[in-house]
């Protein structure tokens, strides 16, 4: 069964940073690619980046030059580095492997203006 357990999120104001981890278990991590997503209050679901096994990356417009997703998959951990953040960022952030139906909890990011 996979398990996903992020952490790292809080409040914190504009142009702030803050940095994601993301515990997985119950999968191979090393083969599968991860992502970030998020979901504000009232809308769906957004993808935000992926990282492949080799390290390959892609970000959604709408943080690229802000966000950086890493991963160690000797850790079964992926990241998501968040850096000149906007209150438009407040969500609930979640990672995933692209395609999955199972989340996780997921962690609250407040940013204030």
């Amino acid at each position: 069964q996979v398990q996903l357990v992020e952490s790292g999120g809080g409040l914190v104001q504009a142009g702030g940073s803050l940095r994601l981890s993301c515990a997985a278990s119950g999968i191979i991590f090393r083969i599968n690619a991860m992502g970030w997503y998020r979901q504000a209050p009232g809308k769906q679901r957004e993808f935000l980046a992926v990282i492949s096994p080799g390290g390959n990356t892609n970000y959604a417009d709408s943080v690229k030059g802000r966000f950086t997703i890493s991963r160690d998959s000797a850790k079964n951990t992926v990241w998501l580095q968040m850096n000149s953040l906007k209150p438009d960022d407040t969500a609930v952030y979640y990672c995933n492997v692209p395609g999955a139906s199972d989340w996780g909890q997921g962690t609250q990011v407040t940013v204030s203006s």
